[in-house]
């Protein structure tokens, strides 16, 4: 009979971080990186949770598919709205600024909205309408993924599980917050 090892939250979250500094990413992104994996785990989330440390991102990190040491660049911006060059770096990590600077310019503006382009797998979606509900505000994000899903009558995949969340605050302790695949089963 196989014997389950429980590890505590903290000590799972400081080992991704270990990873991913090994691996080269900066420890400000590891520690990104390390919080939307386990905050996923906590939420209940486990197929974007830690079991993706090694198939998703330590692989193909590996791979040479996605760059730990790449940073983001803003390459057009207005007074609400910005596109952010993602150069293949940690999904996670881009995300995050991304979202900053969209809730730094609703709160200044009213609305803020900034799209990425070339980025890798940034976790589960909800995280960064939490952070814009947790601002006081309404967040929706989404992304693309690959072909994993077949359309209607189809037998070969030609449609991604596309997440679109939408987070915003209630007058409850916390938040409301929607976060589906766009299609029956969600991949991650």
């Amino acid at each position: 009979m196989e014997e389950t090892t429980w590890v505590d939250f903290d000590t799972l979250e400081q080992f991704m971080v270990d990873v991913f500094v090994g691996l080269g990413v900066p420890l400000e992104d590891a520690e990104i990186c390390a919080d939307v994996i386990i905050t996923s785990d906590k939420r209940g989330i486990d197929s974007h949770g830690v079991q993706r440390l090694k198939p998703m991102y330590y692989d193909r990190i590996k791979k040479g598919l996605q760059f730990p040491k790449a940073k983001y660049e803003i390459v057009r911006e207005t007074s609400t709205t910005a596109v952010v060059e993602g150069n293949r770096g940690m999904g996670h990590a881009t995300a995050k600024h991304a979202m900053e600077l969209a809730i730094e310019k609703a709160s200044k503006h009213g609305m803020g909205m900034v799209v990425v382009r070339n980025s890798t797998h940034y976790g589960i979606a909800g995280y960064y309408a939490l952070m814009a509900a947790e601002a006081g505000m309404i967040g929706i994000t989404g992304t693309n993924a690959r072909p994993s899903v077949a359309p209607t009558y189809g037998v070969e995949p030609m449609l991604g599980t596309n997440p679109l969340t939408i987070g915003m605050p209630t007058d409850e302790d916390f938040p409301f917050i929607l976060d589906p695949a766009t299609s029956i089963i969600q991949r991650g």
